[in-house]
């Protein structure tokens, strides 16, 4: 006669076992990632081009790091590291389903600043820095949007894309020659290139 019941020494168990994969408690766990979530969305969504890509992606990234079974040196080591997952994540998708063309992605909400002359020429500004993106790789999408937008430092997108930090300031530099010559002449004026 099989018992199928749960013991308290097997609920201890389960207990220990979980507690040795994820490496924080849930209140830790909920404030890392009302401090990540958004900025990794982000992330995810400019280097896939698909928001509803990058919802599936941000909480893989989140269980593989739960799961990673790492030591963490400080909360931003594992941030580093969660953006690291989810680079690897979109490149692994990219790589699955092969090369297919960004998805273009709704113009931000944030693009209709007011009825003014200034505001419809951020706007259009905007929008084009957006369709320039979507021309450039998940990679150099990915070291732009780490560089300018998260403000990261050199070496910490180096951590997170794995290349050596003298490679990446060319990596860097051709994404944004790239994205200047998408953007046209008179965004090579003003980006110094």
């Amino acid at each position: 006669m099989s018992d199928a019941r749960v013991t308290a020494l097997d609920r201890l168990d389960l207990a220990a076992s979980a507690e040795q994969a994820f490496q924080m408690d849930e209140d830790g766990f909920g404030a890392f990632y009302e401090r990540t979530s958004r900025p990794l969305w982000l992330y995810l969504a400019r280097i896939s081009g698909d928001p509803r890509l990058a919802d599936d992606l941000l909480h893989e990234a989140y269980y593989r790091v739960l799961r990673s079974g790492t030591a963490f040196e400080s909360d931003d080591h594992r941030r580093h590291y969660l953006f690291r997952v989810a680079a690897n994540l979109v490149r692994d998708t990219k790589r699955r389903h092969g090369t297919q063309p960004v998805a273009n992605l709704a113009p931000d909400e944030t693009l209709v600043d007011d009825a003014s002359e200034r505001g419809a020429e951020r706007a259009a500004e905007r929008l084009d820095l957006q369709r320039a993106l979507t021309q450039l790789s998940a990679r150099e999408r990915s070291l732009l949007w780490l560089a300018y937008v998260q403000g990261c430092t050199h070496d910490e997108i180096a951590a997170t894309h794995g290349v050596k930090r003298a490679s990446l300031k060319t990596l860097l530099h051709r994404a944004k020659r790239r994205l200047l010559d998408l953007l046209g002449p008179d965004a090579r004026a003003r980006g110094g290139a």
